[in-house]
């Protein structure tokens, strides 16, 4: 007989797969945010780096956060 789908592994890994958008999304526009607000203002390019990277960290902490969920959650 064939079998034409045979899925092996979890959902959870899709869920996560999918869930890497938001972080993914979030970084390219805090850092876009950075690059537009420097060409307009470059003086300032100290103070929204450092912003960028508390939110870079807060961000990307989501991503860690939804892969511990997903190995947790099988």
């Amino acid at each position: 007989m064939l079998h034409l789908l045979e899925l092996n592994g979890s959902l959870n890994m899709l869920g996560y797969g999918l869930a890497t958008l938001g972080p993914a999304l979030g970084v390219a526009w805090i850092f876009a945010s950075v690059i537009n607000g420097t060409a307009r203002q470059p003086e300032a390019r100290g103070a929204m780096l450092s912003t960028a990277w508390i939110g870079f960290a807060v961000v990307e902490a989501l991503a860690i956060i939804g892969i511990a969920l997903a190995f947790v959650l099988q």
